[in-house]
């Protein structure tokens, strides 16, 4: 099942899981249904990460176009708290974010459209993230937002006072600092 969420594009998708004595399968992506629910956009990349502590945020990372990228988020290890925010200058919903827990156990994903900046923090150890891309990697379109913002009104929960963060993170600008671009240079 694909559900908007309360930020036009940021999608919430619960796949089917089939039970019996074995335990489980489901479906984690289609191409065809991602096609329809999603735009049209395409990924091209999976990446997977793996955070040793509890507490360990990531992000809040984008990318620019020529290279921005939509992203479809799962947790196949531990649980997180994932994170959008809408970067996309004019958006109605600029600076806005949608929070969404995501664990192995609920099998839950995040469709984060391009034009949000992405980011997470852990609720287990050894948390493991994969997620798809709709563009590759290209360092010079990188961008970034600084995760505690507090004009951005994230509450990150339990182990955010003492979250572990790479120094890269520490250092990106805050929301009144980021330079970006309006809502439709983002497709």
């Amino acid at each position: 099942m694909i559900t908007p969420t309360a930020m036009a594009g940021v999608m919430l998708v619960e796949p089917r899981r089939f039970e019996d004595m074995r335990g489980w399968f489901m479906e984690t992506w289609s191409e065809a249904a991602s096609l329809e629910a999603f735009g049209g956009v395409r990924f091209v990349q999976d990446n997977q990460s793996l955070s040793r502590a509890s507490g360990t945020v990531r992000g809040l990372h984008f990318q620019l176009p020529p290279h921005a990228q939509a992203k479809l988020v799962r947790v196949v290890r531990g649980a997180i708290l994932d994170v959008a925010v809408d970067i996309r200058a004019g958006s109605a919903t600029f600076g806005q974010h949608v929070a969404v827990e995501l664990s192995a156990d609920n099998a839950r994903q995040l469709f984060v459209p391009a034009g949000f900046a992405h980011g997470f923090i852990t609720r287990a150890p050894d948390t493991e993230v994969a997620y798809k891309v709709s563009d590759i990697y290209a360092p010079a379109c990188e961008g970034g937002l600084l995760w505690d913002d507090p004009a951005l009104g994230i509450d990150w929960g339990p182990g955010a006072a003492t979250a572990v963060v790479a120094e890269r993170d520490r250092s990106w600008p805050k929301l009144a600092d980021l330079a970006t671009l309006p809502a439709g240079a983002w497709a």
